[in-house]
């Protein structure tokens, strides 16, 4: 059974800093991309950032030059390193693995996500 368990949200203020961890079981990790979206109340889901097998990234542009996106793969987690936070950036998060379907990356079929709140 794939288990993708979202941590390290919280509330911060705009300016600050937050590193988000996601630990995958129930498929081979180092086979796989991974990715993470969000979601804002009212908002659709967004691909926030993605990280490739061949080890080459991608990024929304809104986030581009503020977050990092890594991957452990002997702890099989990905990690997303959120700086310059903005209020814009508020939206429960998602990480994703790259064989799952990306139409319900935001609604928690996997993980329940992690909250992230910047207040201004």
């Amino acid at each position: 059974e794939v288990q993708l368990v979202e941590s390290g949200g919280g509330s911060v203020q705009a300016g600050g800093s937050l590193r988000l961890s996601c630990t995958a079981s129930g498929f081979t990790f180092d086979d796989q991309g991974m990715a993470w979206y969000r979601q804002a109340p009212g908002n659709e889901c967004e691909l926030v950032s993605s990280n490739y097998r061949d080890g080459s990234t991608s990024y929304l542009d809104s986030v581009r030059g503020r977050f990092t996106i890594s991957q452990d793969i002997p702890k099989n987690t990905v990690y997303l390193q959120m700086n310059s936070l903005r209020p814009e950036d508020t939206a429960v998060y998602h990480c994703m693995a790259g064989f799952l379907p990306s139409q319900y990356a935001c609604q928690g079929n996997w993980g329940q996500g992690t909250q992230v709140t910047v207040s201004s």
